[in-house]
């Protein structure tokens, strides 16, 4: 009963060793296309244990530098819910001069949403659309958020678009791919508010070692 791995860095390195290894058992002709997508592919894969996302997330060109450069830039992450918001690491962010914000919960999306008759997701990112800044949105959760940033003419940084379920979720996330944004989306049902947190960890746990390649 007490061996086991207390050390918390040694059981992630414990993790990611076996993930390595069961991808060139199972799978042994896949290749990731690069080093960057390794590191978020892996790092959803841990968050999960579903090794499906070797084939379900999509990346469109070179977005992984353009949130990377966004970020060394000081933008602002929005996400769609208290969950994304919880995963990410925000003192990591903070060391590049970035943030996080969710609008879920304030009480002008609460407002907006009423009078307007829309999800509160939607009227949280029509607010965060009113502020200035460089943005990178993420959505883990809610597909009506993903629909409503398209409905507006505007170039974000990147989207992260995972929203998770069987009610908008799929659709939504094929929107995204085809709308020409820059994006990180997953095919079909799955995502999740952890996918999404994971995969901007991911981003910024490489960030040390990008700088010194």
């Amino acid at each position: 009963m007490n061996n086991y791995i207390r050390q918390p860095q040694q059981i992630e390195r414990n993790s990611f060793d076996i993930i390595s290894r069961l991808i060139v058992e199972s799978r042994p002709d896949y290749h990731f296309v690069d080093a960057d997508q390794e590191a978020v592919i892996k790092r959803v894969i841990h968050t999960t244990a579903d090794f499906d996302w070797l084939d379900i997330l999509y990346f469109s060109p070179d977005v992984l530098r353009l949130i990377r450069d966004g970020i060394l830039r000081g933008c602002t992450l929005y996400t769609d819910t208290t969950m994304v918001l919880s995963g990410i690491n925000k003192a990591r962010l903070a060391q590049y001069g970035s943030e996080c914000r969710c609008y879920v919960s304030d009480p002008r999306t609460i407002q907006m949403a009423k009078a307007q008759q829309i999800t509160r997701s939607m009227a949280a990112v029509d607010l965060a659309l009113q502020e200035p800044g460089e943005k990178i949105f993420v959505f883990g959760n809610a597909p009506t958020a993903l629909f409503r940033l398209m409905e507006h003419p505007v170039t974000p940084i990147a989207v992260v678009g995972v929203p998770v379920g069987f009610v908008g979720a799929e659709e939504s996330k094929n929107a995204l791919i085809n709308s020409g944004l820059n994006c990180l989306a997953a095919k079909g049902r799955k995502g999740g508010s952890n996918i999404a947190a994971a995969i901007i960890n991911a981003i910024l746990y490489r960030m040390p070692e990008v700088r010194h390649e």
